[in-house]
């Protein structure tokens, strides 16, 4: 059982038919370009024995006219109708003269890319001796766009997406003389070029099928990558012309569905396109001319994660065939496809070919997003740097790496999910399990930032399971503040969703940046409008339900002197001895601190005093830092308040004796929820039900600050409640295996019965 987003299976498909007209010239056109060869055909027999089907067959598109991709086929020939069309000549022309002929009218090219198209239509430009403009997303690698440049081309970077540089590109084709838009993105009232590229990819077509009778191999099922629909649109048409048609499996990215999640709509729609290792399909939208056929010829749409991909790719390395992630995508989906038991189209006489369209490549390896359990999850997430950058000025790299695997550990499970990023480089993830209508929402919020690595005494990032105590531990930096708590309600939320059994309400898991320094993530969510019936911090709390803790405020004082050299008394007043005034005044306030029946009495320190320049000098100012831990009776008001009132009842006693008006430098509110309050008793049962009744969870207050606070202030009913381990911001840290698991649990039937 898993979560993971489910296969889009068309059986109306097997009956569809599409009768395929191709205008002459497209083959003996690549023929005629340098360096023409059919690519190769690999057999991959082990695949086929391991999945128990006739044969597994890879077209290699890692060469073509010297270039790492099969997009060739198709902006060549889109390059070479449009510029032929422009200058008013025959399809039959000839290169030589295409090329004398656009350099004399000033032709050139634009485009938009996410890699390899670009770098064909660039080829392409070259070949012609005319220039071209390529347009590509702020997200591209820097080597991929060098890549692009090498041809001759000039790259131009947009702050943006894909389908923003693409735009960009249509309107830079639009605005510019005799410059033509080469894309292979159809929308309205830009057909013609996207229809040309997609003819271009019949040469590939036609290969594939000779060197498949060459091996007495008729396929039956052909897996294609989808971007923008272009070389799917070419398979499905191709395969459902046949006279014995083809089953059409397309394949996407976890990340960026956009036919997977057309399909299921029924309705072309644009989808959110965050990071993945296969740049060449991270598209947003299909093509407009592709999708009303994808969505009738199409057999299944499988979407895999970046890991998945990753796997394969180094399974067609070891047999030799160099691909890349997005080549590599095919042989994940057919992985994935033969475990669904609704694919009838896959059986033991099953012929499937793969079309591996890109060459070996550089890319970040990935993390396994697979992982439901929370131990696993705990593990894989600890081992992730994600330690503050503000707190950890030394070491810290912040939030986007663990961000990135959140956003895909969703996307893999077809969970809504949004980015939160208010200030550059401190990512929240806010994940959302949608209800079914009409229960109570209930959030889980924990954070994903890690105080300071060099502290640690051991490998931080290690994650592994040790025995501590008796007990099976996983150990690194933030394994228990607060990684396993977070990892505890993605289980849950994994769970729940492959149970079937989704409640009524929404469950939210916010996995906030920056709570070990400025609660900056926190914040962030609440200012985007994010809220719930109830919330759970997922701190750990050693299975205690904590409903209350303190506040605190920080406040300066400045203590005014006269500065002067030490040999001048008469001149100079000290204001640091002047101090002492103050200091005593705020001995006496500190023992009246207001009680509060649940928290205590209220607390304050004098943490920082600051003043003086030298030895030799009297200094003009002293400045001492206060802080209050607060009980709700306590607002800055109240402390500014009382504080400005000492000061003047001292300087009334002690004319010489001046001062500044106190300030306050931070402010975090208390957290207080009623005991008998209906979430709080629903977590007692809850957590009674999974550790028995002579282990009911003791409900209490805790002494340190949280995140807990700014949810209840707006107005969320808050309760901390996480697993046990120990180490906190120390030299060692582990939380307990067992505890992990317990907390899942009741994680799990929290959500269900609150969110029923």
């Amino acid at each position: 059982m898993t979560s993971r987003r489910p296969i889009y299976l068309n059986p109306a498909a097997a009956d569809e038919r599409f009768r395929l007209a191709l205008p002459a010239g497209v083959a003996e056109f690549h023929q005629s370009l340098p360096n023409y060869a059919p690519t190769p055909l690999v057999s991959l027999p082990e695949v086929a024995t391991e999945l128990g089907i006739r044969a597994v067959l890879v077209k290699d598109e890692s060469n073509r006219f010297g270039l790492p991709s099969f997009k060739v086929l198709g902006a060549s020939w889109g390059c070479f109708r449009a510029v032929a069309q422009e200058l008013g000549l025959p399809p039959t022309v000839n290169l030589d003269q295409l090329s004398i002929e656009a350099k004399k009218n000033s032709i050139a090219l634009v485009t938009a890319s996410e890699g390899n198209h670009g770098r064909a239509v660039a080829f392409m430009a070259r070949l012609l001796g005319i220039s071209a403009q390529i347009f590509v997303s702020c997200s591209m690698p820097e080597a991929t766009i060098k890549l692009i440049s090498s041809e001759g081309a000039q790259v131009v970077v947009v702050q943006g997406s894909y389908d923003d540089a693409v735009q960009e590109a249509s309107n830079r084709g639009c605005q510019e003389k005799s410059t033509l838009l080469i894309q292979d993105t159809a929308f309205e009232g830009y057909e013609q070029v996207p229809s040309w590229i997609v003819e271009g990819y019949s040469t590939m077509m036609n290969e594939v099928e000779k060197q498949a009778s060459e091996m007495d191999l008729l396929p039956n099922v052909m897996i294609t990558p989808v971007g923008v629909g272009s070389l799917a649109h070419a398979v499905a048409k191709y395969c459902k012309s046949r006279e014995t048609p083809l089953s059409v499996v397309a394949v996407e990215p976890d990340s960026a569905p956009c036919l997977s999640a057309s399909l299921q709509a029924g309705k072309s729609i644009t989808v959110r396109t965050p990071s993945t290792i296969m740049n060449g399909m991270n598209c947003g939208t299909v093509s407009s001319t592709a999708w009303p056929d994808l969505q009738r010829l199409v057999d299944a749409s499988v979407t895999v994660s970046s890991y998945e991909s990753h796997r394969a790719v180094q399974y067609l390395t070891s047999k030799s065939v160099p691909a890349g992630p997005c080549g590599g995508a095919s042989l994940a989906a057919l992985r994935h496809l033969i475990t669904d038991q609704d694919a009838s189209f896959l059986d033991k006489d099953s012929v499937v070919v793969l079309l591996s369209t890109e060459g070996a490549r550089e890319y970040p390896v990935p993390r396994d997003v697979s992982g439901e359990d929370s131990v696993a999850l705990t593990q894989t997430l600890t081992q992730i740097n994600s330690s503050n950058p503000t707190l950890s000025v030394e070491d810290g790299v912040g939030e986007s790496e663990i961000a990135d695997y959140l956003e895909a550990w969703f996307a893999h499970r077809d969970i809504e999910y949004h980015r939160v990023e208010a200030v550059p480089g401190r990512p929240s993830i806010v994940g959302v399990l949608r209800g079914s209508g009409g229960g109570k929402s209930l959030m889980f919020n924990g954070h994903i930032d890690t105080v300071s690595l060099t502290s640690y005494e051991a490998d931080p990032l290690s994650g592994t399971i040790q025995m501590k105590n008796e007990q099976e531990a996983v150990f690194g930096r933030g394994c228990l503040d607060m990684k396993g708590g977070l990892a505890a309600a993605l289980a849950a939320v994994a769970l729940i969703k492959a149970s079937g059994q989704v409640p009524r309400g929404d469950i939210i898991i916010a996995a906030v940046s920056d709570e070990e320094d400025a609660s900056q993530g926190t914040r962030d969510i609440l200012a985007a409008g994010w809220r719930a019936d109830a919330a759970v911090v997922a701190e750990p709390t050693s299975h205690v339900i904590a409903t209350a803790h303190k506040g605190f405020v920080w406040a300066e004082v400045d203590i005014l002197g006269v500065a002067a050299h030490g040999s001048d008394p008469v001149s100079g007043e000290d204001a640091i001895l002047q101090s002492w005034r103050f200091l005593q005044a705020l001995e006496q306030y500190q023992a009246k601190l207001p009680v509060d029946d649940l928290l205590g009495q209220g607390s304050m320190h004098c943490g920082l005093i600051k003043g003086g320049q030298e030895p030799s000098s009297y200094p003009g100012k002293c400045t001492i830092t206060i802080e209050f831990r607060t009980v709700p009776s306590q607002t800055e008001e109240s402390i500014i308040g009382d504080l400005s009132m000492m000061l003047r009842k001292i300087s009334w006693d002690a004319p010489s004796f001046k001062y500044t008006e106190p300030r306050v430098t931070m402010s975090r509110p208390t957290q207080k929820l009623d005991i008998n309050h209906p979430f709080v008793q629903k977590a007692i049962a809850c957590g009674t039900t999974v550790f028995g009744h002579n282990n009911k969870p003791v409900v209490q207050s805790m002494p340190f600050w949280c995140d807990a606070a700014f949810l209840g202030q707006a107005g969320i009913p808050s309760i901390v409640f996480g697993p046990s381990g120990e180490g906190l911001h120390a030299k060692e840290e582990w939380v307990y295996v067992d505890s992990l698991r317990q907390m899942d649990e009741i994680y799990t039937l929290l959500a269900l019965e609150f969110c029923s």
